[in-house]
Formats: structure tokens, sequence, C-alpha cells
């Protein structure tokens, strides 16, 4: 028997049924679904100090478990010293059981360690079923070492979805126990 993670378990026992009763879908293949998660950080410093991206794509990785690649700018900016193909950031894309794990972790481990948390803002709906927030600082996740940080980035997180609306979207979500704000 291989390995199933909690939340992919959890979709198909629990979500599935729910969303199936609360949109009145005729097929379970109309439930909307967790595409992909992807993470981006932005490294405006690594302009002038190349070493920033490394550690970066290190942390990425680690937050993941799996390799983080580098963005590079695509044109020169003079008055931020930019020149085209200079690394400016990191990014993760992460689907299927990579994916599930990341969200379980998210959901129940890192952001309710973030510094007064209430829940996330429900304002990053894309109008696609897409939800969008950001994170101020990586060291929320466990998986960071604080002694080994030298920057604090934050890192921009997407979930795609194949639902219709940001209503469809928001209840498959909330049916994960997504920490969203009251109000």
């Amino acid at each position: 028997m291989s390995y199933v993670p909690r939340l992919k378990h959890q979709y198909h026992d629990e979500v599935v049924p729910k969303l199936q009763e609360r949109f009145e879908y005729k097929s379970s293949m109309q439930v909307p679904k967790i595409e992909k998660i992807c993470l981006n950080q932005g490294l405006g410093k690594a302009i002038t100090d190349r070493k920033i991206v490394d550690g970066a794509l290190a942390e990425l990785a680690m937050i993941c478990g799996q390799q983080a690649v580098a963005t590079y700018s695509t044109k020169d900016i003079s008055n931020f010293k930019l020149r085209k193909g200079m690394p400016v950031g990191a990014r993760v894309t992460l689907r299927r059981e990579r994916m599930y794990e990341f969200l379980d972790r998210l959901i129940h481990v890192s952001l309710p360690r973030t510094r007064d948390f209430q829940g996330v803002k429900a304002t990053g709906f894309d109008g696609r079923g897409n939800f969008s927030f950001g994170i101020q600082e990586q060291i929320i996740f466990p998986e960071i070492d604080l002694d080994k940080v030298k920057h604090l980035n934050g890192m921009h997180i997407t979930i795609v979805t194949n639902a219709r609306t940001n209503e469809e979207a928001k209840e498959l979500l909330l049916a994960f126990g997504f920490p969203f704000k009251k109000n």
C-alpha cells in the first residue's frame, strides 16, 4: 500500500461529498480541486549580494521538499541598478502529493505560528477561483533554522484551483480547514 497525504484522503472522503451537496453537482467530477500551489519570493536585495538568492533557494527547497529555481530580470532598469539577466527572485510550483503535504503544514503548523495571527484575509481571490496571499517572514515554517537565517524574506503563495467562481474556491479551502479571517 502506498502513502496518501492526509489532505488528499480528506478531499476524497469529506470535501467532495460536502461540496457536491452544497453546490448540487450531479457528478463528483464537477467538484473543484486544487491543481497546484505556487510560491514566489522577490529578492530585491539580491542585486547587490548574489548569496541572498542561494540562501532563498535553499530555504524554499527545505520548506517545500522540492528544488526551487531562480527568476531573472527581463529588462534593464537603471533606477534600481538592475541589468537584464540578474537573479531577482525564487519560485517553486508544487503539484500532487507535495502540494497536499505543503498545504497541510501551512494550515495546521505554519500559519498559526505567525505573530498575532487572526486568520488570512479572504480578499485574495482573483475572480476565477484562485487564491493568493502573502507571508511577511519565512521563519514561520518549522523547517527553517532561525540561527542560519541571514535575511528575513516574505513570500507570495498562490493556490490554483479549477473552481469557476470565488465562492466555490473559498468553500473548497474552508472544507480543508483554511483559516480565513472572520468578517
